[in-house]
C-alpha cells in the first residue's frame, strides 16, 4: 500500500497555515494543523470517526452552497 499524504494550505487570510492528513501505521487518520508559529496541533481518528468527519464536512459544505445559491 502506497503512503499518501495530503497537505492543504490556508486561504489568502491564513496562507501560512497548513493541514496535513495521512493514514498512520495504526490504521488511523492522522491530522495536524500548523499555523507557522507554534508546534502543530494534531489528532488521530479511527475509521468510524474519520467517516463521520468526512460526512459532516460534506454536509456543512452543502449548507454553504445553499446559502450562496439563495
Amino acid at each position: 500500500m502506497a503512503n499518501v499524504k495530503l497537505i492543504f494550505k490556508g486561504n489568502q487570510r491564513n496562507e501560512e497555515h497548513e493541514l496535513e492528513c495521512f493514514a498512520n501505521n495504526k490504521n488511523e487518520i492522522f491530522i495536524s494543523i500548523d499555523n507557522g508559529l507554534h508546534h502543530p496541533s494534531w489528532i488521530c481518528l479511527d475509521e468510524s470517526t474519520s467517516i463521520k468527519l468526512a460526512k459532516t464536512l460534506r454536509t456543512e459544505i452543502n449548507k454553504i452552497k445553499e446559502v450562496d445559491n439563495a
